[in-house]
């Protein structure tokens, strides 16, 4: 948690003091500065004064320019230079909401920090947008190689990529190159990371594109599909739903997750009730579908041969494998003991 010295709500209404009562309770209500924490829209406070919201703008716009150039705010210059220390030392660019919790927890004080961010003329916000949340910076130049670093990375990532965290790091570690060497600390990439919505991590601390359902996991398919890859080799679909009630906290059924499992064409069934992920390489359909498959790449082969790649592909017994091979329909046997497919 960031030091600071002062006291948000002291130093507030302190500099809410060299208001007139209007403006000091436009200002209250405005950024939820009085007992409530709640915030009045423009609207609602020119109803109470019966004014037009756009006249509310003008008297907030106004208190600002006020407050700015009064004995009160030069007063304050420690606390205004005691929020810079914090945002350089948090990596000079943060998301608000990393900002106002690590100078505190309480949430009451957060409005209050708000309006000296607001107020300190060195402190620059960007409004959260489709690629970025709400972040405070001191710094252009600095927001600017961030905020390009992190595209790059972005640009980098396929929809389906999903990479531990000490590999996303390195990677972003690589286009933040010539932002200075104080800010390349393992916990300051993380925050500048967490700036984009564009790029984010999976529940089991992997990361990829914010859009791919293997960060942002929706359903039981998806969750499904987190569990097996990271078992990392084919898992029993009961084992599965245990698993997903384990590590993403949800009701899984078993005869649910089944269904799940057999609907979605990521997932091959390679033995009884046991799944593995189609990526890894495994050949869908049955155990005749798959020597038939394994003929096709191959050519002609002998039994055993055919059962050692199968077994590659599929938790059979041998003799399943063997009785497959005996119909007619589907394979013939030459007379130096090799199948081939009918034709």
């Amino acid at each position: 948690m960031a030091a600071i010295t002062f006291k948000p709500k002291q130093v507030t209404k302190h500099l809410l003091s060299v208001l007139p009562e209007r403006a000091r309770d436009v200002m209250i209500n405005r950024y939820g500065l009085g007992k409530s924490p709640e915030r009045m829209t423009l609207e609602a406070i020119g109803k109470k004064y019966n004014i037009t919201r756009e006249r509310v703008r003008q008297i907030e716009n106004h208190a600002i320019l006020s407050i700015r150039k009064s004995k009160e705010y030069q007063k304050e210059k420690k606390a205004f230079d005691e929020l810079e220390a914090v945002i350089h030392s948090l990596g000079g660019v943060i998301t608000e909401e990393d900002l106002l919790n690590h100078i505190t927890k309480e949430k009451s004080t957060h409005n209050h920090l708000m309006i000296l961010l607001i107020l300190g003329e060195s402190f620059k916000k960007k409004k959260e947008d489709e690629h970025y949340k709400h972040r405070w910076y001191i710094d252009e130049e600095l927001s600017d190689k961030v905020h390009s670093s992190l595209q790059k990375l972005y640009n980098n990532l396929s929809d389906d990529d999903l990479i531990s965290e000490q590999d996303v790091i390195s990677a972003f570690l690589e286009h933040v190159k010539e932002v200075s060497d104080e800010y390349k600390k393992e916990e300051i990439l993380k925050r500048w990371l967490a700036l984009s919505k564009a790029v984010s991590r999976n529940p089991l601390g992997e990361w990829g594109k914010s859009t791919s359902p293997n960060v942002n996991a929706k359903g039981m398919r998806d969750y499904a599909f987190l569990v097996i890859r990271k078992h990392g080799s084919p898992i029993h679909f009961t084992e599965v739903a245990k698993q997903i009630e384990k590590l993403f906290k949800r009701k899984a059924h078993v005869a649910t997750t089944h269904n799940e499992l057999i609907k979605d064409p990521r997932f091959v069934l390679v033995g009884r009730g046991l799944y593995a992920l189609s990526e890894w390489g495994y050949i869908s359909g049955v155990v005749k579908d798959v020597i038939k498959k394994v003929l096709e790449q191959n050519g002609p082969l002998t039994k055993d041969k055919i059962i050692e790649k199968v077994l590659k592909e599929r938790y059979v017994k041998e003799n399943t494998i063997m009785v497959n091979l005996q119909n007619p329909k589907f394979f013939k046997k030459d007379k130096e003991g090799r199948y081939s497919l009918v034709s």
